[in-house]
């Protein structure tokens, strides 16, 4: 018996066949788990709260999904720091000055799902966030789509948190 409600993915063992203790021959998503991580580049953070409303357009459906900005990462990993014995960060004294902006997780959470769209972890969504927050009212932001002309968008992949192997 599953401990969540969810899909069978992958394959389910055939008859006959012989399985070793301990590994995995199936997995099962959690229905109640999926969400929508984005990647936002840094300097479009100011136009995003916790709370404002998501738009999220997933490729390959005509649709669009609802949700809201659940959460935005509070650290992400500095690729150019090395951690000495010394515990003290390291920093690489010379790297290009050709600077990107670092990609800032910002987690979404489904509001509704219609009925006859089909949840696959892994897809590839665009996210725009409607510029209206909870706390700052509107603001304008950087970064267009035609779904939301206002509001900051991430390419992202739809992930599902839950699944277990």
């Amino acid at each position: 018996m599953s401990p969540v409600d969810g899909y069978l993915n992958d394959r389910a063992p055939r008859v006959g066949e012989y399985v070793a203790a301990g590994r995995a021959v199936l997995s099962v998503v959690d229905m109640h788990s999926f969400r929508v991580d984005g990647y936002f580049e840094e300097t479009k953070l100011g136009g995003i709260d916790i709370g404002q409303p998501v738009d999220i357009k997933v490729m390959g459906e005509a649709g669009i999904l609802r949700g809201h900005v659940q959460s935005i990462v509070a650290a992400i990993e500095d690729r150019d720091r090395q951690q000495s014995s010394t515990l003290l960060p390291n920093v690489n004294p010379a790297f290009s000055w050709v600077r990107l902006a670092q990609r800032i997780p910002v987690r979404v959470q489904l509001d509704e799902i219609p009925a006859d769209f089909r949840m696959i972890a892994g897809r590839t969504a665009t996210v725009s966030v409607r510029g209206v927050g909870p706390s700052l009212g509107l603001r304008p932001a950087s970064g267009t789509v035609p779904a939301s002309p206002t509001a900051p968008t991430s390419p992202v992949p739809a992930h599902a948190s839950g699944a277990s192997q």
